[in-house]
């Protein structure tokens, strides 16, 4: 055998990552295929693949919803929302080769007939499309409807990879239950339904290539890392701030609120990667592993009077525009406590951050859009210079944007020009669409290739969902039966969120 024959084919080397992965044909099939997230982001995302070259050539679409439709016309919805809302451009020769490869199912999901014809059909793709059994359930329906989904998913087999003869995953939109309760006992059906190792339970922010890159500006490179640490940084903020109201989501959110919406998955998450120690490998279990230390680690202060805030935003002004207060929204009860924003004062107990407060704060129908990881470091402990010279001069910051604007910023002192010695912040950045010239993949894009390939990297587990939901349920408990303190749209929310900085002597970065 020669040299050249012996080397490994990197595309079927699962630790060679310079070229793209592609997964073994397959099916996915997306329950509640007619919602937004279906057409908005799932679709388009199929369609931004599948124009990258990341899809097998055998792989079919299979939509399930309560709609009177045929193949054709569910594949006629889906090419409309490929067509409004992909990233990449619109290729008609794209488009055809995934025509004809759109499958739909009618029915509820308690209709076992619809169940049994889903089943068959799977089965069918063997001899139609070569697809040997292997199928993803996307859930993009209420977390409420998937103990019955999965019960029907297990009646008719359709979830078990022997009986299949391929794999069989399913992916899980948060929030995951909605208390630590909830959430083991959806654990438990999950679990008893598919193996562990093929349930993906997706939190769409670790898909993002800014919170991917919170992995590669600090164990990447030697000059953080000595200053990532109780001795340096003064705290950390992490914010989540979304300038829209709930939309269409008044069902869901009225029922939730920010802090299971938002603080529960994506900034708990956020935080555990600003913390988490370096992982001895880049691999799933060994990320997660890391991950869950920090969660576990998270302690809440003791005056939850003064450091968990809620609010609930009024009538106000956004970007120029009049907009209705949240009890204004369409199919939103009188008198709702729900909050529609959150700020709360974290302690992540361990050796490296103890003493470091972790300040985390969402909401709606604030100034404007932005999700940002803000490490703010101590001030020098000594100044040369007079007081009058540094009177504007801040704390050095390092800031991960992670939307919109993507990149990063370094804040730091530097010298006036001039003849005196005046001193004052100045901002270095870094913008990911100006350093490369190729645009980063949407996270569902990222995401659902990963479900594909069977990588479950940027997935958390039951443990981590677990530890999130510890965190939260007191705060929920203390909250019960307090009505949230309004702000008016188009805030940075309510006073009392100033309050809880102005006590700690810190104050909250613009974004």
């Amino acid at each position: 055998m020669t040299a050249t024959s012996s080397i490994a084919n990197p595309l079927r080397d699962p630790q060679d990552r310079r070229l793209p992965h592609i997964p073994e044909p397959c099916a996915l099939v997306i329950f509640g295929v007619t919602g937004d997230l279906a057409r908005k982001k799932l679709i388009p995302a199929v369609y931004d693949l599948a124009n990258r070259g990341q899809l097998p050539a055998a792989f079919v679409i299979l939509g399930f919803a309560r709609r009177d439709w045929d193949h054709g016309e569910f594949e006629e919805l889906a090419r409309d929302a490929a067509k409004a809302h992909a990233r990449t451009p619109w290729r008609e020769d794209v488009w055809n080769r995934l025509a004809g490869n759109f499958k739909f199912v009618p029915g509820s999901f308690d209709d076992d007939a619809a169940f049994d014809t889903l089943s068959a059909t799977l089965d069918e793709l063997r001899d139609t499309h070569a697809i040997p059994g292997n199928a993803a359930f996307y859930f993009s329906i209420p977390p409420g409807a998937f103990p019955t989904v999965l019960r029907q998913l297990e009646r008719t087999g359709a979830a078990d990879n022997s009986v299949s003869g391929g794999w069989r995953r399913v992916v899980v939109e948060k929030p995951f239950g909605n208390d630590l309760e909830s959430a083991r006992e959806l654990d438990d059906v999950v679990d008893d339904v598919f193996t562990a190792e093929d349930v993906f339970r997706i939190d769409h922010y670790l898909g993002k290539e800014t919170v991917q890159n919170i992995m590669a500006l600090r164990f990447a490179n030697a000059l953080f890392e000595p200053v990532w640490n109780s001795h340096y940084v003064d705290s950390v903020q992490l914010t989540m701030a979304e300038d829209v109201g709930i939309g269409s989501r008044a069902g869901f959110y009225d029922s939730a609120g920010a802090a299971r919406d938002v603080l529960q998955n994506h900034l708990l998450q956020l935080l555990a990667l600003t913390a988490m120690e370096e992982p001895v490998g880049y691999a799933a279990d060994e990320i997660r592993t890391e991950k869950l230390k920090v969660l576990r680690a998270i302690t809440l202060p003791e005056d939850l009077e003064t450091y968990a805030v809620r609010g609930q935003y009024s009538e106000g002004w956004v970007a120029g525009e009049k907009v209705r207060g949240y009890l204004a929204e369409d199919n939103i009860a009188d008198g709702s406590t729900t909050e529609t924003f959150v700020a709360v004062k974290l302690g992540v107990q361990n050796r490296r951050w103890a003493g470091v407060p972790f300040y985390l704060r969402t909401g709606k129908r604030l100034p404007r859009r932005v999700t940002e990881i803000a490490v703010v470091f101590k001030r020098a402990p000594h100044l040369p210079f007079h007081d009058y010279d540094t009177e504007t001069l801040g704390q050095n910051q390092l800031v991960i944007r992670v939307q919109p604007d993507e990149g990063i910023t370094v804040k730091f002192g530097s010298k006036v020009p001039g003849t005196g010695m005046e001193l004052r912040d100045i901002s270095m950045d870094f913008h990911y669409g100006e350093a490369f010239t190729e645009s980063s993949p949407e996270a569902y894009e990222r995401l659902i290739r990963d479900v594909l390939l069977g990588d479950k990297t940027l997935f958390p587990d039951a443990a981590e969902v677990e530890a999130s939901w510890a965190v939260i349920d007191p705060l929920e408990e203390f909250w019960a039966g307090r009505k949230p303190s309004p702000y008016p749209a188009g805030t940075w929310g309510p006073q009392a969120a100033e309050n809880m900085m102005d006590i700690d002597d810190r104050s909250w970065r613009r974004a």
